[in-house]
């Protein structure tokens, strides 16, 4: 499984860190499952019937492993937060914590009484961080913003029309961009808070957006807005060849000499269409024409093997299917099986590694309100008389 990847006898860098989880869907489940692979404890705090993502397919036995590959390593209780009760258990579990992550619209966690206001009195060093779709103010603040909305809305989408000319509408939305990058930023300044924490003494709330997360993306796009330059920018596009297709980016001068030695057109270094990057950049187009002229008469791992060894960034059009059985991803240890009630599956590890840290997710996906006996009883100190008293009312 990659032993240059994992030690488990290295501390996790969040050991000791406890976070109450409010998320659903994608974008505050992944952020918080990045927090428990650094060895945070998540309780995910779920309304009754569970998360909504537990059921989206792939379904195994009515568990989802979409939802397993977000929520890995988290504990789960169900609360009726609507009932004071509910929502007093969930104040006593934040009173033990150090962090509140939370993807409800705006005004949602008011109405519990658990909101960033209602809490930082009498918890001065919560780190409390809300992820929305457009932020807590102003007139979108509280529309619905499902990352596919937030894709229209952000620019992102009409971006990637624009450089693809041959589109008469934007493309169909089937990766939740914007969730994952507002959860990678969720994950990134919780932890900046941390650190402020340690240093100045005080928590905060850290206020997320998916819609900046994804402007964020658009550098090229923001800077062209404001300073139109006419100029044609290179657009990187797939090149047919025999048995499908290939990606190759001659970025710099070094590249492009080895490519035109590559693929046999030497005289393409004293070519007034190419011989500069500047000319390169105004033709662009045509030197895409022309390097596919060679490479669809060749497979596309000929393509890439020839291209690589000349020193052109060049790789063949993987699925996601043919990466998970990649002799040495696996071998590298991108992968970790986790295992719910259903059965184990594969999932990517983080794309980090700290050299003297464990990051690892945890084998086990919990299903809804699981662990909500021992959440009551080691950390609240509840009976069981007690604990089922909180059932039979339907509190928990």
């Amino acid at each position: 499984m990659g032993s240059e990847r994992l030690n488990m006898t290295k501390p996790s860098p969040l050991q000791g860190i406890r976070v109450i989880d409010f998320t659903a869907m994608m974008s505050g489940p992944f952020a918080t499952r990045m927090l428990a692979d650094c060895g945070a404890e998540v309780i995910k705090v779920e309304a009754e019937g569970g998360d909504y993502m537990r059921y989206r397919s792939p379904l195994r036995n009515g568990r989802s492993s979409y939802y397993g590959q977000m929520n890995g390593g988290k504990k789960s209780i169900v609360l009726n937060l609507k009932s004071p009760e509910g929502a007093a258990i969930a104040r006593d579990l934040i009173a033990t914590a150090d962090v509140v992550v939370e993807n409800y619209r705006p005004g949602v966690m008011k109405k519990f009484g658990l909101s960033w206001e209602d809490l930082k009195e009498d918890f001065p060093r919560l780190v409390f961080c809300s992820i929305t779709g457009f932020g807590q103010t102003g007139e979108r603040a509280g529309d619905p913003a499902y990352a596919p909305i937030i894709h229209a809305a952000s620019g992102y989408d009409l971006a990637h029309m624009h450089y693809n000319a041959h589109l008469e509408k934007p493309a169909i939305t089937g990766i939740f961009t914007a969730d994952v990058m507002s959860a990678i930023y969720a994950f990134g300044a919780i932890q900046t808070a941390l650190v402020h924490r340690e240093r100045f003494g005080a928590g905060q709330h850290v206020d997320v957006t998916l819609i900046d997360s994804m402007l964020n993306m658009l550098i090229y796009e923001t800077q062209e807005a404001q300073f139109q330059t006419g100029a044609r920018r290179p657009l990187y596009q797939p090149l047919r060849t025999k048995d499908g297709f290939v990606m190759v980016a001659p970025v710099n001068q070094k590249n492009f000499i080895g490519l035109a030695h590559a693929v046999g057109q030497p005289e393409w270094l004293e070519d007034a269409r190419f011989c500069t990057i500047t000319q390169r950049e105004q033709n662009w187009s045509e030197l895409m024409d022309e390097i596919e002229t060679w490479t669809e008469t060749r497979t596309a791992r000929d393509c890439e093997d020839i291209l690589m060894r000349a020193g052109v960034p060049c790789s063949r059009y993987a699925t996601v299917s043919e990466l998970l059985a990649d002799r040495e991803m696996v071998e590298r240890g991108t992968y970790q099986e986790v295992e719910d009630g259903s059965g184990r599956f594969s999932v990517p590890r983080q794309p980090f590694l700290l050299s003297e840290a464990t990051v690892s997710s945890a084998s086990h996906v919990s299903d809804a309100g699981a662990d909500a006996d021992e959440i009551l009883s080691r950390i609240l100190g509840k009976s069981e008389d007690e604990i089922a008293d909180l059932r039979r009312r339907k509190v928990v």
